[in-house]
């Protein structure tokens, strides 16, 4: 994609607003209960977040993908083996939460304590990416 002219700053806020928007959601979400939920509205946050810093890594518009460790990997973050495993877990979170057959599976294993551990994570994730685009 070739660069084009527009306001880098202007959109890098509209990703970081819509992500915060997600994140009360998330916790919303997780606060109600409906832990499957929460975790595809996590995996949607950290994508918006993910798109703002490639914004600014960039100058140019993020690609229209889904795939956290990919759209990492585009936008040239440099992460450890551990982050890396965090990115293909949350994505999957995206898939399962979305599709009919994998839903209810997927439902069964977001336990109370399973969500909460990865709600943990996703803050963490949060929370780096953020420090990184303000840099």
């Amino acid at each position: 994609m070739e660069n084009r002219k527009f306001n880098r700053e202007k959109l890098i806020n509209y990703w970081i607003e819509s992500s915060d928007d997600d994140f009360d959601t998330m916790i919303d979400m997780f606060n109600s209960k409906r832990y499957s939920w929460s975790l595809f509205i996590g995996h949607l946050m950290l994508e918006k977040l993910l798109k703002a810093f490639y914004v600014k890594a960039k100058s140019d518009y993020p690609p229209y993908i889904h795939n956290l460790l990919r759209l990492a990997e585009l936008a040239e973050l440099k992460f450890d083996d551990i982050k890396k495993e965090q990115l293909v877990t949350i994505t999957a979170f995206n898939i399962n939460s979305r599709y009919d057959d994998y839903k209810m599976s997927f439902k069964q294993k977001c336990t109370p304590g399973f969500t909460s551990e990865w709600i943990e994570n996703i803050k963490k994730m949060r929370e780096w990416i953020k420090l990184l685009i303000r840099q």
